[in-house]
Formats: C-alpha cells, structure tokens, sequence
C-alpha cells in the first residue's frame, strides 16, 4: 500500500453482499478523495500508493480511466440508479429485433431516481445524457490528478443520505469497470421472499458452473493484466448467505493463486437486541461457519462489527467520542484524539493507562498485552512529529526526546505493550472525509479534525481527520469466539431444519462447532482457565 519505488504491488478487492457494499461505498470514496486531492506531502515521504488497488485503462473512444481493481457481488435490486455495465465505456445495447409480425406492446418503466448527492455530481462530471444516464464527456478518469476539476469534492451542502439512502449504490462516488458488477438474480436485495439467509444457499450459488465460470472469467481478467499480483483484499458479510460465498470464494483463491495473501474481512451491521428470533439464530450460525471457513482459507482474517459482541444477544454498539451516530477489529481512533498544534508525544502522553483506539472486532476490550500488532498513523503533519520543548528543558516523558515520529509511535506501543512484536507506520496523508461521507463529528474538530478548546462560533464541516489503526493478534479473541461456541453449543440446533435445507450436512456444522472451539484455543493465554473440561 505504500509507495517504495519500483513496481506497484497489485491487489484485487472483492466485494460480497449488501453490507459489504455500503463499507466499500464509503471506503472507495475515501480512496477516490484522497487521488482528487493534491498532496502536500513531499516525494521522499512516505505515502499511499492508489496503484495497488485501482487500473489504469481506455474506454473505446480512446479516454483513459482510473478505476478500482474490484469484483462485487450482490443481490437483484441492490443498484437503484447503478448500471450494473456502468457507463464508463458506453452502454452494452442489445439487438431487440424480433421476427414477430403481428401487433407489439411495449411497457417502460421509468429509471430510479438519482438522489441529490448523485445529480449534483452527474452534473459537475460534465451532464446528463438524454435517457438520464451520466455522460463522461468533461471529466478526466485518468490517474493525473492535475487533470481534475479542483471543485470536485461537491460541497457538503445539506447532503444528509443517512436517513434516505437504502442500497449502497446512492452512496457511490466513484466509477467501476464493467466487470466489476457481479449480480446475483436467484435472491432479492429487499423483501421477505427469495432471501439469501443461509450459508448453505451461498455455497450452493459457486457449486453452479453458471456462477463460477462467471467469477472466473472476472478474476482472469484482472489477475492477468496484473504485472505483479500481491493478493486478494475480501470484504464480506458475516450475518447472511454470504458468508457461504465467501466460504467458496476464499477456497477458489487458496487453491488457484498459491502463494498470493488473502486478506478478508468479515462484517456484521448492528443489531438491535429487542429479543431472540429464528432469525438470530440464522444469524449465529451463519457467523460462526463463516468464520471457521474464511480463517481457515485467508492469510489473515479479520471480524468488523460496531456490535459490542456477536452472539445471539449482543451488547450495545461502541462509543467513539467524537463521532456521533444512531448506530452506524481491529481497533480505531477516528478521529485521532489530538489537538490543534500539539504534538504527536503530548497527544500520546494522554493515553498512558489506555490506548487511545477502541475496538471494531466484537471482541471487547483489551485488558491484557496483544501477541502481535501492526499500527498505522495518519495524518500528522511532519512539524508536530517530535517534541517542541526549547533546548534545556526537561522532557515530560521518554517520547520527548525522540527524534523522529517513527520513533515516538515505536515507543509509545512498546511501552504499553511490552514484549509483543508490533509493527507500526507514521503517513502525513490526511483521511479526507468529503461527501457524501456522513458529517456524524462532534462540533469540537476543526476543519482538519483536531481537537478545538472550546466550540465555534459558527460550525463547518469537517473535510479530513487524522486517524489511527490496529490489527492486533489478542487474548481477547479466545473469550469471543469460545462465547460463540457455547452459545450454539447449549442448544439443539436440528430445530432449525430449514437451515440444513439449505445445502449444509448437520455433521458438517457440529465440526465447524469443533473447529471453532479449536480455533479459539490458539488465543487462549497460559493465565486463562481451561473452559473445555465444562463442556
């Protein structure tokens, strides 16, 4: 992901499911901020290279464009304004001649609305063709950013699309290939009929030759235009159907790019805890095989969830103190807690008896020392890297007399957690934030998101943060997948007989039950109790 010299390093990102689609809305948005906003971030630093995960390409007229290297999966009825062939390289017309003579009817159906947020963006791109489609005609796709419009971040005028918005099409910023788009139209998006519910339905959907020559066909596609192949970077839901795609997904990967990195996040929205369902239970059981599938297939696999646990009564979502939201693994400070002008060891000062990131994994909170940790830093300006104390004063801790900020973050992690091998990087690149990335930030954050010492007079909107990751290997993923194990093992799961129709054996589950259990083993420290002799 970061710039080194040489030849990128490629990754092909796959989408799967409904849930998947709204992360990678907003996470594609993010990527596509950052490549329209010049930075002022010199050569030498170290930065993030879009190269790695978008494509370089020309459409038949000859424009060149710049688009994610991506492959999503999803539901009939999940694009609303969306072409599922995009419109990047002009419409797939199909001949409708028939050779009927006699009298034709023919019924039309008017196209789904675009929201404010997309009109105010189809016209800045440069119009609307006359069958409301987008026409590219006026903006530059090519990866030159000097090229681009400097207006193109859409003012953040009234675009409020959380309470609008129903498919994660509405939220989509970017362009895609037309062979990003993979419908599945077996399963509706919305309603009670013809749901993808069960991991059994989503494993069936890859045992069709239909299907699978169709993802086949998508991923040679882009692997092979790729000089150097990295891996497979997977965003999957958890709590559906989806969860047996990405079961079968992840096994095709493992089996035909040996030697490539499978990097696969599993998601789960939040829940509302108002009492347990069949439903529920679906749920938890879709998790947990999803879970046992997707590690067991990925070079490292990594739960998402705001749900404070995933089990069948989960505990309330995650508090992040300067976001605000109704309910919108790894760890996240967003925005990093950090004040105008302060610099980065009196920021870190703050946080001596907690890390300053809370958890995203479901997994609760840390309370003891991680195995291993890599973190990632962003958006700290180079001049508030180290201490700014004047020459003879004493320094307030062991991080003021760093001399870089690399050096700061390395001491900072080894001090709280002594003993575990931590990797960590320092990147000057801001996380833009423009629309329609919802405006949730508590009125304290300045325009570039660091702390102020009292409220403005007048507020604005926030157009980038500073932000802070980690990707942690902890004692807490035994309590949270062995609580996963119990849950389902306490019950008669034959209850669920429709969840079985599906294509899964019940001896099949019982051993994912095992493998899970087992997993869960692998986190477990010396200190801890053996559970297993209460089963």
């Amino acid at each position: 992901m970061f710039e080194a010299g040489g030849t990128p390093r490629a990754a092909l990102t796959l989408q799967l499911g409904s849930y998947a689609g709204f992360v990678g809305a907003h996470w594609w948005n993010l990527q596509d901020a950052a490549l329209h906003c010049e930075s002022e971030v010199h050569e030498q630093e170290r930065k993030v290279c879009p190269d790695v995960l978008y494509r370089a390409g020309r459409t038949l007229s000859r424009q060149e464009t710049y688009t994610p290297r991506l492959i999503l999966m999803d539901l009939k009825g999940s694009l609303n304004s969306l072409k599922q062939e995009e419109c990047l390289y002009g419409d797939m017309k199909i001949d409708t001649a028939v050779a009927w003579q006699g009298n034709l009817m023919t019924h039309q159906e008017d196209p789904p609305a675009k929201n404010l947020f997309l009109q105010d963006l189809s016209k800045l791109e440069g119009g609307m063709s006359s069958d409301g489609d987008f026409s590219p005609r006026a903006l530059p796709l090519s990866k030159d950013v000097s090229q681009l419009p400097t207006q193109l971040h859409v003012s953040q005028k009234g675009h409020q699309l959380e309470g609008s918005v129903r498919v994660w099409s509405d939220y989509l910023r970017v362009h895609l290939h037309p062979r990003s788009i993979f419908m599945i139209h077996q399963y509706n998006d919305d309603g009670e009929s013809s749901q993808l519910e069960a991991f059994g339905q989503g494993e069936s959907l890859l045992h069709d030759p239909t299907y699978l020559e169709e993802l086949e066909d998508r991923l040679h596609f882009y692997v092979e235009e790729c000089d150097y192949l990295q891996g497979f970077q997977i965003l999957c839901d958890l709590n559906n159907g989806f969860s047996g795609v990405g079961a079968k997904v992840t096994e095709l990967l493992h089996d035909e790019y040996s030697g490539r990195g499978i990097l696969t996040w599993g998601l789960t929205p939040v829940i509302d805890n108002v009492g347990v369902s069949w439903k529920d239970f679906y749920r938890l059981m879709n998790t947990v095989l999803g879970i046992v599938h997707l590690s067991s297939h990925s070079s490292l696999f990594c739960p998402l969830s705001l749900n404070g646990s995933l089990g069948l009564k989960p505990e309330a979502p995650v508090t992040l103190p300067y976001v605000h939201y109704d309910v919108v693994a790894a760890g996240a400070a967003v925005p990093f807690p950090m004040a105008y002008g302060q610099s980065l060891p009196d920021a870190l000062c703050s946080y001596q008896l907690a890390v300053p990131w809370t958890p995203l994994s479901s997994c609760g909170e840390q309370k003891d020392s991680c195995f291993a940790q890599s973190v990632v830093l962003r958006g700290i300006g180079k001049e508030n890297h180290i201490s700014n104390l004047p020459p003879g004063s004493q320094p307030k801790s062991a991080l003021h007399v760093c001399e870089t900020g690399e050096e700061v973050l390395g001491s900072y992690l080894h001090a709280q957690c002594p003993g575990t091998f931590s990797t960590s990087y320092l990147l000057q690149d801001p996380c833009k934030v423009l629309a329609p990335y919802p405006q949730f930030f508590s009125a304290l954050l300045n325009k570039q998101g660091f702390l102020l010492d009292k409220l403005p007079s007048c507020a604005t909107a926030v157009e980038s943060i500073p932000v802070l990751t980690a990707l942690q290997s902890s004692p807490t993923l035994h309590s949270a997948l062995y609580s996963l194990y119990k849950e389902l093992h306490q019950v008669d799961v034959r209850r669920w007989a429709s969840f079985f129709s599906a294509g899964i054996e019940l001896y099949d589950f019982q051993e994912a039950l095992h493998e899970l259990r087992t997993l869960s083993q692998c986190y477990k420290t010396s200190s801890e109790l053996d559970e297993s002799d209460s089963d």
